[in-house]
């Protein structure tokens, strides 16, 4: 036995040794991961290469929250008998560098998860060489164009770039990847069309693009994806209709399209489909009823139909096998009754939003203690608002009329102190979350609804309602807050009717404010007061210019059948996986609600008499001013503008000059940071937190009055992302102050033409970002907004450019509202010499083509980094439009192109810029394009004409006429002159900066 024994240890002794043998990791791919890990800035990386296992990596010890660091390696790839590194994943570390070109280092790498970084740069074309399954980068600061030599990654299985900062094009490329199985692009920047050699794509079986700007319609060749079972487009920006081929896809388990335009079409055939768990088409336009079949699906556990305009009943013979947990039918025009099938124990249903008969105390779906969410606020149509709003409530009267609302979302009860008088708010922490929730309370006559399950968050009980956050640096108001998944509604009922302030209170408490993966989220969402959208596209970090800030937003709006309603939707924008999945959708911390009818008091419904009487009043007294105003002469327009105006409700709230005094330290110099001809800006801080630009009107500036009051009058109606924000006003004795958001990078002037002032770094992606958002915003000016205005007086200067270096125009003293059925304004001419286009400088034409001229001279100015005004170019050019305007036929851009760019540009995106502008700048104004085409070039979403003027007609043009003019004149005066004469038939151009204070350079 003993020699038996010792013969079985001998071997066993052997298999060790083979085991260690072939365990070691060559020191070159050793070598090879230390570099990958330095390059994405790990501090520290512990590896053990005899056991191919990951002890530490990262850039602190013991990293924030959870991470994945593996490393794997395989011995069965060659015969050398040593293991080869096949998979990195590096996960959830926040690292901070960029993605390692190094990677093509190791032959025999398969696999990598870099997701939940804090990587930036570009995906290197250098990946092109391996021979990589699977990649994914989710959740990173990464950006550029995809590249299109990842579509030479033939192995390529699954191509995860989720919820990143990638813009441009999707490379056709993609489209010889023909064994990809996974294809996620959601969470971008990305524009264009959905490449059609994508139909070659017939292996997928996960598609998503949420949240992009893509363009044109869902593409038809989806129908050659037989083996997809996950299909994701919420809020595309591509457009309906649903292509009706979409039935061939019968693997589907999981359809989410939401947030499309198009026209109206009928709900889509998905007979076929037999397998769905997940069903989302929400505000895609779908009329008509939704078939009966869907309810037989025995596996659909999430059916969201919300926000279409979808008729008909729902069928009383539901399946008792039905899987159903989520019934989102909000927003549509179904009637008839609500059956007791859908009433199931632990279903989640709501029917807020449509036509049902109404619910009485005694009907089965009124009835107490269910084991079940059911949402029938403002279910039926054919009653009275208070019973729509209050189902489930007979013979309910209002026993008195308030006239106030404050509620503490998410929190506790919360008193403040606000303008020297303590208010309490009412908290809703006590009211449990839910995907079809409705409370209301019996006191203090209001409450909320709130629609939508958190999906993919593997939580169906939905209970994460309500954030919140231990910051010290916040109030208890702002510490705790109210989110939903989809939409949220509060509502005020028995409230005295007459116009009101509604203050929302916002603090962003879920992402973080560092250098971590938690900071890279973005938060989306929609506003809308009494069922008007009173902002798009709302960003809470934007607003407060960070997150755990608060900043409060003011508007107005007006009570006729005492109810109020304030509604935050989700339209499937921002990111839905940071901090992690199923983070998404409204928030909001406190509402506030405030009569500017005059004093209220929450008393009987007599005390509403005196308020009217007030109210009476102070119009008789407000309307005696204006006439005041206008025989002096402040107030002239047209009658037409009048028209306009009348009913607008002007969203700015009026400040007394304590409170603007208090927040610039008493317009303390340390805080000034501007100065114009019509006085001073200064930085200040409000009694909230919010930061604020607070424009002082010189007390000697005549011209300042008109454009004091035409300013508030023209930007207190406008809200646009691309827009400077009024927040209010301060007429008190003879101060005049304008109140705007606070922008951090100062003007596009200063960032280009003063770099040593300016702490903004203008690299090319940045440079054309604002070159679209200044085109944006000019188109809502122009064409989509209510009231169609001409700014008169872009340029650089007014250009103002925020925290993430995002463009806002400003500076609307000189803005005139043009006419529908007038071709121009015949005007005194205003503006700035050598941004004006000829026919306006020369003889008072104005018409919103004015404004495009001037924006094709900004395009130059962005390109080239050169002041129009100020440069001259050499060989006897006039003027940078005279100059590209030579070098673009000739093939010469780059010449153009401003050297602090040092090369780091896209020449196609330069070219088209350039052409754009010269464009915009055509002597003919017939032959500009509006503002929205120019968006749609600029953005590659239309074809920019080749048809471009003749160099040789720049010399003699009528547009530089003023400007050679303009230097005649400056180089006769002294240096210090600001004065130019632009002919003896318009005005001097001192009367101009009476018109436009911030024409001098910074």
């Amino acid at each position: 036995m003993y020699p038996s024994t010792t013969w079985i240890l001998r071997l066993h002794c052997c298999f060790l040794f083979l085991i260690f043998a072939v365990s070691k990791v060559p020191q070159q791919e050793v070598d090879v991961l230390q570099q990958i890990a330095k390059t994405m800035g790990a501090t520290y990386l512990s590896f053990d290469a005899d056991s191919c296992r990951i002890e530490e990596v990262g850039v602190t010890v013991k990293p924030n929250g959870w991470s994945e660091n593996i490393v794997e390696c395989d011995h069965r790839i060659e015969s050398d008998e040593v293991n080869h590194i096949t998979k990195i994943a590096f996960k959830g570390l926040s690292l901070p560098g960029v993605l390692p070109p190094e990677l093509v280092k190791l032959p025999y790498i398969r696999e990598i998860d870099f997701a939940y970084n804090y990587l930036s740069g570009r995906i290197p074309v250098e990946w092109a060489a391996t021979q990589l399954t699977n990649i994914s980068v989710l959740v990173n600061r990464l950006s550029g164009e995809i590249p299109k030599e990842l579509g030479n990654i033939s192995s390529l299985l699954y191509l995860n770039l989720e919820a990143n900062q990638f813009s441009g094009t999707v490379p056709s490329e993609l489209g010889k990847l023909i064994s990809l199985q996974t294809l996620l692009l959601s969470s971008n920047n990305l524009v264009g069309e959905v490449p059609t050699s994508f139909s070659e794509l017939v292996n997928l079986t996960d598609f998503r693009i949420n949240d992009n700007n893509f363009s044109g319609q869902i593409p038809d060749f989806i129908q050659n994806w037989k083996q997809l079972t996950k299909l994701e487009m919420h809020a595309t920006g591509l457009e309906g209709p649903i292509p009706s081929n979409i039935s061939l896809l019968n693997k589907l388990t999981d359809l989410r399209i939401s947030d499309i335009g198009g026209p109206a079409q009928a709900f889509p055939s998905l007979s076929d489909i037999v397998g769905f768990h997940t069903l989302v088409l929400r505000n895609c336009s779908l009329s008509g009823e939704l078939p009966v079949y869907i309810w037989a699906m025995k596996d659909l556990q999430t059916l969201d139909v919300t926000f279409n305009k979808l008729v008909g009943e729902i069928p009383n013979n539901i399946s008792a096998r039905s899987m159903l947990k989520f019934v989102f039918l909000t927003g549509n025009m179904l009637s008839g009754d609500i059956p007791d099938p859908i009433l199931k124990n632990g279903i989640n249903v709501d029917l807020s939003y449509n036509n049902f008969t109404w619910q009485g105390p005694d009907q089965n779906a009124c009835q107490q203690n269910m084991n079940l969410y059911l949402n029938l606020y403002k279910s039926s149509a054919a009653v009275s608002p208070l019973r729509r709003i209050l189902p489930c409530t007979k013979d309910f009267t209002c026993p008195r009329y308030g006239c106030s609302l404050h509620v503490n979302s998410g929190g506790n009860d919360f008193t403040v102190k606000e303008s020297d008088r303590e208010v309490d708010y009412e908290g809703d922490a006590g009211v449990e979350g839910g995907s079809a929730r409705y409370f209301s309370t019996s006191t203090n006559y209001w409450g909320l609804s709130s629609t939508g399950d958190f999906m993919d968050d593997n939580n169906d009980q939905n209970a994460r309602f309500i954030e919140s956050t231990p910051s010290k640096s916040l109030s208890e108001l702002y510490n705790n807050a109210r989110m939903s998944p989809l939409s949220l509604t509060y509502f005020r009922y028995c409230l005295a009717n007459g116009s009101y302030n509604v203050s929302l209170h916002f603090s962003e408490i879920t992402f973080t404010n560092d250098s971590t993966y938690s900071s890279l989220g973005r938060r989306v969402f929609d506003i809308y007061i009494q069922e008007k959208l009173v902002r798009k596209d709302f960003n809470i970090v934007n607003e407060a210019n960070g997150v755990q800030r608060p900043v409060v937003r003011h508007f107005n709006t007006s009570v006729t059948d005492n109810t109020l309603e304030i509604r935050f939707y989700w339209a499937g924008k921002g990111t839905t996986r940071i901090p992690s999945r199923g983070h998404y959708g409204p928030l909001i911390s406190a509402i506030s609600l405030k009569p500017t009818f005059g004093s209220c008091s929450e008393e009987d419904k007599k005390s509403v008499t005196v308020y009217v009487i007030v109210g009476v009043v102070v119009t008789c007294i407000f309307l005696l001013v204006m006439s005041i105003l206008w025989w002096k002469g402040y107030l002239q327009c047209k009658k037409k503008q009048r028209k306009d105006l009348k009913g607008m409700e002007l969203q700015t709230v009026s400040y007394t000059l304590k409170q603007i005094k208090a927040a610039t330290n008493n317009f303390d110099a340390s805080n000034k940071i501007g100065e114009g001809g019509f006085g001073a800006v200064f930085k200040g801080r409000l009694s909230d937190g919010t930061l604020v630009a607070v424009k002082q009107l010189s007390h000697s500036s005549k011209q300042g009055n008109r454009e004091f009051l035409n300013e508030i009058g023209m930007i207190s109606c406008l809200q646009h992302p691309n827009l400077v924000k009024l927040h209010g006003c301060c007429i008190e004795g003879t101060e005049l102050l304008l109140v705007y958001e606070y922008l951090e990078n100062n003007s596009l002037a200063r960032a280009l033409f003063n770099p040593e002032k300016s702490q903004s770094i203008l690299n090319w992606p940045t440079r054309f970002k604002i070159c679209v958002g200044i085109a944006k915003g000019l188109a809502y000016l122009h064409e989509e907004s209510s009231l169609k205005i001409v700014h008169r007086d872009i340029k650089a200067t007014n250009v103002l450019l925020d925290r993430d270096l995002n463009p806002k125009i400003s500076d609307f003293g000189l803005a005139r509202l043009t006419e529908d059925n007038n071709t121009h304004i015949s005007t005194r001419v205003a503006g700035t010499i050598g941004y004006m286009a000829p026919e306006y400088a020369l003889w008072g034409y104005l018409t919103y083509k004015a404004d495009v001229y001037s924006f094709g001279i900004v395009l130059l100015e962005i390109v080239s980094g050169k002041n129009n005004n100020n440069y001259v170019p050499f060989d006897n050019f006039i003027c940078l439009l005279d100059w590209a305007g030579h070098l673009l036929p000739n093939g010469k851009i780059e010449e153009f192109i401003d050297d602090k760019l040092d090369s780091q540009f896209s020449k196609i995106e330069a070219e088209r810029i350039i052409t754009v502008a010269l464009l915009c700048t055509s002597a003919t104004p017939s032959l500009r394009p509006i503002m929205s085409e120019a968006v749609g070039m600029l953005e590659g979403k239309r074809d920019v004409p080749d048809d471009i003027p003749e160099a040789s007609l720049y010399t003699d043009d009528l547009r530089f006429k003023a400007l050679k003019d303009f230097q005649r004149e400056r180089q006769s005066q002294s240096s210090s002159s600001n004065q130019a004469q632009l002919g003896s038939n318009i005005q001097t151009a001192s009367d101009l900066c009476e018109y436009n204070p911030e024409s001098r350079s910074d």
